[in-house]
């Protein structure tokens, strides 16, 4: 067993709470409850399970030492790490023990029953169109390499240029413009250097430049190789990347300023679906994702340009680090191009081992000095304090009482014992022992200290202290009797603290030298790590008093169980000890820590040092870093509105927000100066740290927090986690404070943690799921090249199971072949800026012609969870209603998604979008980052073809089925797959391919009682018990212990899962007739199908997978794989040539399809509900709204809140369009989306969708208001088909 980075011993708690703990896991974006633990600790515990968690031991400890808090927050921290943690044993022998997350395999064979109107509509659709023996052959799995090649030709001929920089050839510059920026130019460092630096860039193909904030060299090196290249008369093309869409514009329009020109001519840039550039343009800045989609056409493209600069090397974003394997391959092929890396201070070493020793320039940075303080200088500075803080420094006085107390029993004992000193002598003790010991008063009462005094009566309490008192200072051997009396038939804790001088009876036993009672306590499980007030344990008590044999006792009990002093490894994973502080600032440090969660971030810190700063400060702009768009809205939200110190004197701020989401047309307002007398306060994400320079800062307040998305290769979830930010981010927000003047810098965190982070971010290669940069790879890499191999050409290549298991997933998702050659779909994945099975999903949408609901539930899922989690019992119960409202019954929290979003639209329309969001607990920042990115997937789609301005497939041909929830949960398996459950009717348990049993999340509607008011104790099985079929998707899969929690989840039929599961190309033998298999032939509860006597009669086997085994009748099984065939066929097609035009085949098959699962639906009990396919109403996103519009809500409230209210119509959740200008035809023009809610594309006409009817249905478990049956609304669609055709 192995025993990784032990941390320091602290005082225990008992074992009550561990479980409930561990329980208390929720919601992702939830932090770990650091409250409470000592900060050593914490980034101890962490350092040691991420050593843990990379290395190759299967199992851990932590010290039986740790309190109950403390074991708690190892739990949380375990489950974000998705390692497994249990606590066993009781007192000192409780102990933390974690080990990694093992994978059973398990199999399962399920039944399947076809109702008698999708029977039907297969047959009508087979008679009619039978499966060709084209379509068999091309949907068996592929024997020989090939046919990919082929596939790569043929779409190289379709010329996308979505994704793709613009063509040009390489021109002589004009002479640069004098313009108003020229005088601040010349003062920039980077200028000392420009002949170094152009000379450097002439003699080698690549160069290094490393840069410090402020230094120019992200305007001035373009402009650099423009001027020389003027003078010389030689022509240049240059491409200059950045991480941000953001930055990119934004430094194209300040180069293009300095010049005098207008964007768009010798300077431009090229973002996703947004363009400024010309014939004449030959400096294009733009993402990396943009030069990467260009040198996916070929190597070739780049034989027209001569410089490439990748900026903000320092990042290490997944697709910087991707193309810098790509260019450093493309740069020996190509003699005339030189490549430029531009960076904040890094560690050059490694970037110059990997371009094989580059030349490296360094520029200083601006001379301006600028103060630290972090977060003791800030608590000591200010004077913060708050309650909990107050409650602490209670506790210490308490504490210090408890201190005199005990120090008159201690010298009443000295006394009794200075006749006897020699065992004083036997264990001598130092000073340096006492220090060691003492861990600098730190510690506060243990938690069961407080509940022994609150819970157990007066005379107990009272009888206990004496028991004590007799022992220590009469020797009163008989006190022990009624001691341990009390213990036993009391239910007293055996670490009962003294309630005076909090000693347990083992530091009582062990200082008086009662041997065989000190071996009684501990066999009843009296910890030995306890310490009395004076921070003295059980050993310090016998070694202070000499009682040797005792010392010796407790010792070899220590040691037996491996925890004995903290070693070397343990004490070297905290870099360095708080011992230089003062005691004044290790007071305050170790208050706030006991009152406040460490790992997140404290707005009423930020508003306190805000208010500080603006009334004690001179003028100069406040630059706070916050670590995602929720922070960012909360503390505006406090600024303008909520305290009245700032929103009364709302005429003397500035308020900006700067996040890589906005618009890229607002940061221009955060750039210019503010009027006189006015303070601009930016609240900002990461973005400022190098991309966007604000020069007017002189105040920077930095949380120390980044969010950043994760993936863990053993639960193999994609998590936005909130992280301490590195070393060097922390030295870049520092250095944004000097630009024009010297400035102050204000870190929430301690001087100890700074020096316990990260010297650099870890790159997002080694961080992130790989299944994006795996679909790149193979259009970048050499055809022959494992995907492997091509990113072990990577600067810090990710590990190798990461990379195994983004293959392993792509593949299972179809995008890439046996042979890791892209496939018909893994191609039109690479265009999309979602992760591939989202992009599936929507794909999937568009064939269905439900693309609407599918694209905002795909957008929604790429994000965080919109619903918050409130941290009050009662709300959370609140918070769960609300999602369950949004469901309106259907058994999907997909449908809470597209609900909450649908209703989110109305009321910002409507003009009450923060009232809305806090009565539902929704986050209108995730909201508006969903609106964002609907508009840019969708202009996506545009480009590519699958959605045509006008005629067959526009927008609203591809929203033909929005209204049907059957037909959009069919794309929505299509893009969870393999996230697939199934119900065991028997146990009542959920089964997974890899989990014996899962739960279903707390957030889970699914698993919400049906009731009421009063759950049944049987929560989960009374849920399955619910579930009106045997399936479940579900998004993401999480581990809490034994049992994992699957979050995000619906409700679908059997004939759903087998249509869209599995591979496209099945095995030839997937279908086993009733001669080749036995079955037992239980029908479906869930269908109504014929019920015929199966008893004796033989049923088929349908494998989709090596788990998805189906079981139905030879006649069903049939029917079913050869609509299996025609879905399939008719999808490759559309991928192969998503611009051409519908077939008749084509149209008849979706309809059938639409029939199947619309009929299967019925069968189930499952209701259609209405209002689904509302297109989302236009929304402006340049700005938040204005306090005044956020206030004036009362009178719009109640129409919303009606609809929204907990009746039993709760379910009539429904957007109407008000507006009849949304239901006129606009004219479509790529050209016009931006990455807005704004754009053209959300604006598109809504005429083919219904308004939504308030009566449609009236309670969950009603059928339709106008209910159609299976063989009408099969014979329907078919008719309605064969008019149309």
């Amino acid at each position: 067993m192995s025993r990784h980075g032990r941390v320091p011993r602290r005082q225990p708690g008992g074992a009550a709470g561990d479980g409930a703990a561990a329980a208390a896991v929720r919601a992702r974006a939830e932090p770990l409850g650091a409250a409470g633990v000592d900060e050593v600790v914490a980034i101890a515990a962490q350092l040691a399970l991420e050593r843990f968690r990379s290395g190759d031991e299967a199992e851990m400890e932590f010290p039986s030492s740790f309190t109950s808090t403390e074991r708690a927050f190892v739990h949380r921290l375990c489950q974000s790490l998705g390692l497994v943690s249990k606590s066993k044993g009781k007192g000192a022998n409780r102990y933390l023990t974690v080990r990694k997350k093992d994978v059973s395999e398990a199999h399962a064979v399920m039944t399947c029953d076809l109702a008698l109107c999708t029977k039907h509509a297969v047959r009508s659709l087979i008679q009619r169109f039978p499966v060709t023996n084209k379509e068999r052959a091309e949907l068996l799995p592929r024997t020989e390499r090939g046919s990919a090649c082929a596939v790569e030709s043929e779409k190289k001929e379709v010329n996308k240029t979505s994704g793709r920089l613009n063509d040009g050839i390489p021109q002589v510059p004009g002479k640069r413009g004098e313009s108003e920026f020229d005088s601040f130019r010349q003062s920039l460092p980077v200028l000392e250097k420009q002949e170094e630096i152009v000379q450097t860039i002439k003699d080698n193909k690549i160069v290094l430049i490393i840069g410090e904030t402020g230094s120019g060299k992200t305007t001035q090196i373009p402009q650099f190789i423009l001027d020389d290249c003027y003078k010389n008369g030689t022509p240049c093309r240059v491409f200059c990347t950045q991480p941000r869409r953001l930055a990119a514009v934004a430094v194209a329009e300040r180069v293009a300023a300095e010049r005098r020109e207008k964007i768009g001519q010798t300077i431009g840039y090229q973002i996703r679906l947004e363009s400024r550039v010309s014939p004449k343009t030959l400096v294009t800045f733009c993402t990396n994702d943009m030069l990467l989609g260009t040198l996916m056409a070929g190597d070739s493209t780049l034989s027209t340009v001569t410089h490439v600069i990748v900026d903000e090397v320092h990042e290490r974003d997944r697709f910087s680090d991707f193309l810098l394997i790509k260019l450093r391959d493309v740069l020996q092929n190509q003699n005339n191009l030189k490549l430029i890396l531009s960076s904040a201070p890094l560690d050059a070493n490694l970037f110059i081992r990997y371009f094989g020793s580059c030349p490296v320039i360094h520029i200083q940075g601006r001379p301006f000095e600028v103060k630290e303080m972090f977060l003791e200088d800030i608590l000591r500075s200010t004077g913060y304090t708050n309650k909990e803080m107050v409650k602490y420094k209670e506790k210490k006085q308490q504490e210090e009482k408890q201190k005199n107390t005990l120090a008159e029993w201690c010298s009443a004992q000295d006394n009794t014992n200075k006749g006897t000193s020699r065992r004083q002598k036997s264990v001598p003790r130092t000073n340096e022992e006492y220090k060691r010991l003492d861990d600098g008063g730190d510690t506060v009462f243990n938690q069961l200290t407080e509940k022994d005094v609150n819970c157990l009566e007066p005379w107990i309490v009272k009888e206990m202290d004496s028991c004590l008192s007799d022992i220590w200072l009469h020797k009163d051997i008989d006190s022990f009797a009624q001691l341990l009396n009390l213990i036993l038939t009391e239910n007293v804790s055996v670490d009962y603290r003294h309630s005076e001088t909090g000693a347990t009876a083992l530091m009582i036993s062990s200082g008086g030298g009662f041997l065989s009672q000190v071996e009684q306590l501990i066999s009843m499980g009296a910890s030995i790590h306890c310490k009395s007030s004076n921070g003295w344990m059980a050993v310090d008590w016998a070694r202070h008093f000499g009682q040797t044999e005792v010392v010796h006792l407790l010792e070899s009990y220590s040691a037996s169980f491996g925890f004995g002093n903290m070693d070397e490894s343990s004490s070297s994973l905290v870099q360095k000890s708080a011992s230089d502080l003062s005691a004044e600032d290790r007071e305050l440090l170790t208050a706030y820590h006991h009152s406040f969660d460490d790992e997140k971030v404290d707005l009423d810190l930020i508003m306190h040092l805000l208010h500080s700063i603006c009334h004690s400060c001179d003028a100069g702009a406040i630059l706070i870093f916050l670590p995602g768009y929720d922070e960012i809205v909360s503390l505006r939200d406090r600024i303008v509105l909520d305290d009245k110190r700032f929103s009364d004197n709302a005429h003397r701020y500035q308020v900006f927000v700067l996040h890589s989401s906005m618009q890229t047309l607002d940061q221009k307002k955060v750039l210019e100066s503010p009027p006189f007398g006015i303070r601009k306060i930016i609240l900002s994400t990461n973005i400022a740290e190098t991309s966007i320079t604000v020069n007017d800062v002189v105040f920077v307040i930095d949380s120390g927090k980044v969010k950043e998305k994760s993936f863990d290769a053993l639960s193999c979830a994609t998590v936005l986690k909130m992280g301490w930010i590195s070393k060097a981010s922390a030295i870049q927000r520092k250095g944004r404070a000097g630009r024009c003047q010297p400035g102050v810098c204000f870190h929430l965190f301690s001087r100890l943690r700074f020096q316990n982070m990260l010297e650099f971010q870890s790159p997002e290669l080694l961080r992130l799921p790989l299944q994006e940069i795996c679909l790149y790879t193979k259009i970048l890499a050499p055809i022959n090249c494992p995907i492997v191999d091509f990113l072990m050409k990577a600067p810090d290549p990710p590990p190798a199971v990461t990379v195994r298991n983004a293959v392993h997933m792509l593949k299972t998702i179809d995008a890439l072949d046996p042979w890791e050659d892209l496939t018909e779909l893994g191609y039109q994945l690479t265009e999309l800026p979602v992760e591939p099975h989202l992009g599936k999903m929507v794909l999937y949408a568009v064939v269905l012609k439900c693309l609407d609901p599918v694209l905002t539930i795909a957008c929604a899922l790429a994000c965080q969870d919109p619903f918050v989690l409130p941290t009050l019992a009662s709300q959370k119960r609140a918070a769960v209603l609300c999602r369950k409202r949004f469901a309106a019954g259907t058994f999907s929290d997909h449908m809470a998604l597209l609900r909450a979003f649908q209703a989110w639209q109305k009321a910002r329309s409507d003009g009450w979008e923060r009232a809305f969001c806090e009565k539902n607990f929704l986050s209108r920042a995730t909201m508006e980052i969903i609106a964002g990115m609907r508009t840019q997937v969708l202009g996506q789609l545009r480009a590519s073809g699958f959605v045509r301005a006008r005629g067959g497939a526009d927008i609203r041909d591809v929203n033909t089925n929005s209204e049907n929830w059957a037909v959009i949960k069919g794309a929505l398996v299509a893009g969870m797959y393999p996230n697939l459950v199934h119900v065991d009717r028997d146990s009542l348990v959920l089964t997974e391919p890899k989990e014996k049993k899962v739960r279903f999340h707390p957030t889970s509607v699914l698993g919400q009682s049906q009731y009421k008011k009063i759950a049944p104790a049987n929560g989960q099985a009374a849920a399955i018990q619910a579930l009106p079929t045997d399936w479940l998707i579900y998004d993401e899969m999480t581990r809490a212990h034994k049992t994992a929690n699957i979050r995000c989840c619906s409700v679908v039929t059997p004939v759903t899962v087998a249509l869209f599961c599995g591979p496209a190309r099945l095995q030839s033998n997937a279908l086993q007739a009733s001669s080749s298999f036995q079955g037992g032939g239980v029908s479906n509860d869930s269908s109504d199908s014929e019920m015929e006597d199966r008893t004796s009669a033989d049923l088929a086997l349908l494998k989709l997978d090596e788990w998805l085994h189906l079981k139905l009748d030879p006649e069903a099984a049939g029917m079913l794989l050869q609509l299996r065939q025609k879905w399939h066929s008719l999808f490759l097609r559309r991928m192969r040539a998503p611009s051409k035009l519908w077939s008749q085949v084509d149209e008849t098959t979706v309809r059938a399809i639409t029939a199947v699962l619309s009929a299967e639906e019925q069968s189930a009990g499952l209701q259609q509900p209405s209002g689904i396919g509302q297109r989302p109403r236009p929304v402006t996103c340049e700005e938040l709204p204005l306090a005044s519009t956020w206030k004036s809500t009362s009178s719009r409230k109640s129409s919303t809140e009606t609809e929204l209210s907990d009746s039993s119509h709760a379910e009539k959740v429904s957007v109407k369009s008000s507006s009849p200008a949304l239901h006129q035809p606009k004219k479509y023009k790529e050209k016009d989306i931006l990455l807005s809610g704004q754009s053209s594309d959300d604006r598109s006409a809504q005429s083919s969708v219904k308004p939504a009817e308030s009566s449609s249905y009236s309670s969950p478990c009603a059928t339709p208001s106008s209910p159609v049956s299976g063989k009408g609304l099969t014979a329907g669609l078919l008719a309605k088909g064969a008019k149309r055709s």
